[in-house]
């Protein structure tokens, strides 16, 4: 297990991390295996990313992938409804599943003496759910109430949840949001489900990802009893091919909601794909600028100026283009219009002058940080893994993070600011009490 005991004294600008020893291959049905031994305790990671993500809901079906997330721990041919629970939770592990735009995983940490069942477990579900009316019926109302949860009842749930990507793309399907809407969840129809399930869940458009206590000989021929004996699948994966266009000017929208106790304003800019050389630069000004109480927008407009309560830069990078965010809630009294200007000020003057070098190696460090803290466990390996082959197509740029983070100066910082945070790339939201906006 990694040690951190010396970042207490030491920066971390140099540290050096012995590369993940990752094994790959390819099955005949096309399922990409990737295994990382690690015996420092006894249990072991099961992961399973599925090339699907929000950007490939069906037209008219926004929220789709997320609801067929929750299908997949109802019953199939050799399992019960929610069986994932007692083959993990009773013996002491844990199993979850998350959707993001561009793919959806699941994954299961249990000890290593249970491998070979969670195995057999993720092979059945990727061919055998039950796609029943009863499951369907179930689920959607179940993703309905997280939406009504989420969205409708959380004062800034619409627009963190809804406006931001509908207003900030215009092309790229990136704009309907992964939770969907109640229209749309309800239109879904279990036929839909089912061709979902056909079209995408397949072995040749996923990525097994096994982390932990194993023997490797024995894992193999477990993946090639379970999984090998899937058919391979006919017809072509549908791919999105629409592209965002850049942004020739900056676009301004009003929007309210009636439970908003005070105003928040939204000012994004597109990113560039998470493959662009220029990710680490921005990564570590997401920090500079909102990296906690001591970053640069909450001594400005929280502390300083008392404009907001909160103020945040985020740099959400997926496989095409991302967001980068500046966002903030007002303080009592204060206006909208005021906040823009502290936040575009904020900004200029990240692009007007490099970053101290204390700025830049304290976000290094706490990214470095991050990083390792992540790979102390075989869950967190097995989810580097699982990001860097879907964000870099190559497993083994988990191994090249740190180097690149480490590499990043204070002129990369100030160079992207100036890329991508330009008046011509800008959407200005401001949201406010109000009717629900149409």
């Amino acid at each position: 297990m990694l040690t951190l005991v010396f970042i207490i004294q030491t920066s971390l600008a140099q540290t050096k991390v012995a590369p993940l020893n990752i094994k790959q291959r390819t099955l005949a049905n096309g399922l990409k295996v990737y295994s990382v031994r690690d015996d420092s305790s006894p249990s072991v990671a099961v992961n399973v990313w599925y090339d699907v993500g929000s950007k490939d809901d069906p037209n008219g079906r926004s929220g789709f992938a997320h609801m067929f997330e929750h299908l997949m721990f109802k019953s199939t041919k050799n399992l019960k409804s929610e069986q994932f629970d007692r083959l993990t939770e009773d013996v002491g592990g844990f199993n979850n599943a998350s959707t993001y735009d561009d793919f959806t995983n699941y994954y299961e940490v249990v000890p290593s003496n249970h491998l070979e069942t969670l195995l057999w477990a993720e092979s059945d579900r990727m061919v055998n759910v039950n796609v029943d009316e009863p499951n369907f019926k179930s689920e959607r109302d179940v993703v309905k109430e997280e939406y009504r949860q989420r969205i409708l009842s959380n004062p800034y749930g619409l627009l963190n949840g809804q406006y931001i990507e509908q207003l900030s793309f215009t092309a790229h399907p990136y704009k309907r949001p992964g939770i969907g809407n109640l229209d749309e969840l309800n239109a879904a129809t279990i036929d839909d489900a089912f061709s979902f399930y056909k079209t995408y869940y397949r072995p040749d458009n996923a990525h097994l990802i096994v982390v932990g206590d194993f023997d490797q000989q024995q894992f193999d021929a477990w993946v090639d009893k379970y999984f090998g004996r899937i058919p391979k699948s006919s017809g072509v994966i549908p791919r999105v091919s629409a592209v965002e266009p850049e942004r020739t000017k900056e676009m301004r929208y009003v929007k309210t909601a009636p439970n908003v106790p005070f105003p928040a304003i939204a000012i994004t800019y597109l990113a560039p794909s998470s493959k662009s050389a220029d990710v680490p630069a921005l990564k570590i000004a997401e920090k500079i600028l909102s990296g906690g109480e001591s970053s640069r927008l909450y001594q400005a407009l929280v502390y300083k100026q008392q404009i907001a309560q909160e103020a945040e830069f985020d740099a959400e990078i997926r496989t095409d283009k991302g967001l980068l965010k500046l966002t903030a809630t007002l303080a009592q009294g204060k206006k909208l219009e005021d906040a823009e200007k502290s936040l575009l000020a904020e900004l200029k003057k990240i692009q007007d002058a490099p970053v101290s070098a204390k700025e830049l190696e304290k976000a290094k460090n706490q990214l470095v940080t991050n990083t390792l803290q992540e790979l102390e466990t075989n869950e967190g390996k097995a989810f580097a893994v699982g990001s860097a082959i879907i964000y870099q197509g190559d497993a083994n740029a988990v191994n090249s993070d740190i180097a690149q983070l480490q590499a990043v100066t204070a002129a990369d910082v100030q160079r992207v600011m100036k890329k991508y945070f330009t008046d011509t790339n800008r959407v200005v939201i401001y949201y406010q009490n109000g009717d629900v906006s149409k």
